[in-house]
C-alpha cells in the first residue's frame, strides 16, 4: 500500500517480510519447527522464573538476575516468533510501517537490556569469586533491583531516541525486507530519505550503550579466570568455575552471534548467512538458556526436583 506525496513520489505504508518465502515447500515444516521452539522457550523460561520465585534456596542475587533474564527472553521471543508463525501459517508476509517500527523498538530495546543484564550477572560472579568477603555487602537486594531497573531503562530509553529519528524517514520503495523481522539495516536500506545522520546517531548510541556492558563483561571474566587459575587445588578450581560456567556459555553464544551478524564485513557469503545467524540469537538462544542453566547448575536442578516432589505429594 502507498500514499501519494508531492509530485510523483509515493510513500509506502506496508512492508513485505520475505522471511523464508524462498522455501515454499518447507513452510509447513518451518511453522511446526518454530512453533515447537516457541512453546519450549516460553515453558522453559517461565519454569525458571517460577522456581526462583517459589524456592527459598534460589533467593540470591545470582538467581534474581537469572529470573530477570528468563523474563526478558520470553518478551524477546514474543516480539518476533508470533509474527513469524502467523506469516508461515497464513502466507501473509505484510507488516505495516508502524508495526515494523514498533517491532524493531521492542526487539532492539530488549537486546540492549540483555547486554546490560549479562554484564550485571558477570559483575555478580566477579564479586562472588574474586571478592567473596565483599559480596554480601555489595549485592544487597536494593542494589540488585537498581541494577536490573537500570538495565531495562538503558535499553528502552536509548532505542526510543533512534525510533524518533526512524519515524521521520520516508519509504518510497521497494517494499520488500529480506529478513524475517524488522531489523535496523534491512529497513534503513529501503528509505528514500537521507539516513546518514540517523546511521551516525545509531552508531554512537549503540557504542555508548552496548560497548561498556561488553567491556565490563569481558573484564569481569578476565579477572574471574585469573582468580580461578590461582586456586591451588583442582577441586577448588572446578567448584569456582561451576558457579559461572553456565553464564559464560550464554554470554559467549549471545555476543558471538551478535558480532557475526552486525560487525563482520558484509561479504556475499555473510549476507547469505546473515538470516541463519539471526535465527541463532533471536530464536535459538532464548530457547537454549533455560537448558544451559538447568543442566549445568546443581541448585536449579535441586529446586526442580523439590518442585516435582511437592507436586507428586
Amino acid at each position: 500500500m502507498v500514499n501519494t506525496d508531492q509530485g510523483n513520489q509515493t510513500s509506502i505504508t506496508e512492508f513485505i517480510l520475505l522471511g523464508f518465502g524462498n522455501l515454499p515447500e518447507l513452510q509447513t515444516h518451518l511453522f511446526l519447527l518454530f512453533l515447537v521452539i516457541y512453546i519450549v522457550t516460553m515453558a522453559g523460561n517461565i519454569l525458571i522464573i517460577m522456581l526462583v520465585v517459589t524456592d527459598q534456596h534460589l533467593h540470591t542475587p545470582m538467581y534474581f538476575f537469572l529470573a530477570t533474564l528468563s523474563f526478558l527472553e520470553t518478551c524477546y521471543s514474543s516480539t518476533i516468533l508470533p509474527r513469524m508463525l502467523a506469516s508461515l501459517l497464513t502466507g501473509d508476509r505484510t507488516i505495516s510501517l508502524r508495526g515494523c517500527i514498533v517491532q524493531f523498538y521492542f526487539f532492539a530495546s530488549l537486546v540492549g537490556s540483555e547486554c546490560c543484564l549479562l554484564s550485571m550477572m558477570s559483575y555478580d560472579r566477579y564479586l562472588a569469586i574474586c571478592k567473596p568477603l565483599h559480596y554480601a555487602g555489595h549485592m544487597s537486594g536494593r542494589f540488585c533491583f537498581y541494577l536490573v531497573a537500570g538495565s531495562w531503562i538503558n535499553g528502552f530509553v536509548a532505542i526510543a531516541i533512534i525510533i524518533c529519528l526512524m519515524s521521520q524517514l520516508k519509504f518510497c520503495g521497494p517494499s520488500e525486507i529480506d529478513h524475517f523481522f524488522c531489523d535496523f539495516t534491512p529497513v534503513i536500506k529501503l528509505s528514500c530519505s537521507d539516513s546518514h545522520l540517523m546511521e551516525l546517531v545509531t552508531f554512537i548510541f549503540s557504542s555508548l550503550f552496548t560497548l561498556p556492558p561488553f567491556v565490563l563483561t569481558l573484564a569481569s571474566y578476565t579477572c574471574i579466570i585469573i582468580t580461578i587459575l590461582r586456586i591451588p587445588s583442582s577441586t577448588g578450581r572446578q567448584k569456582a568455575f561451576s558457579t559461572c560456567s553456565s553464564h559464560l556459555v550464554v554470554v559467549t553464544i549471545f555476543y558471538g552471534t551478535l558480532i557475526i551478524v552486525y560487525l563482520l564485513p558484509r561479504t556475499n557469503t555473510m549476507r547469505a548467512l546473515n538470516k541463519l545467524f539471526s535465527v541463532f540469537y533471536t530464536v535459538l538462544t532464548p530457547m537454549a538458556n533455560p537448558f544451559i542453566y538447568s543442566l549445568r547448575n546443581k541448585e536449579v536442578k535441586g529446586a526442580l526436583r523439590r518442585a516435582i516432589r511437592k507436586m507428586l505429594v
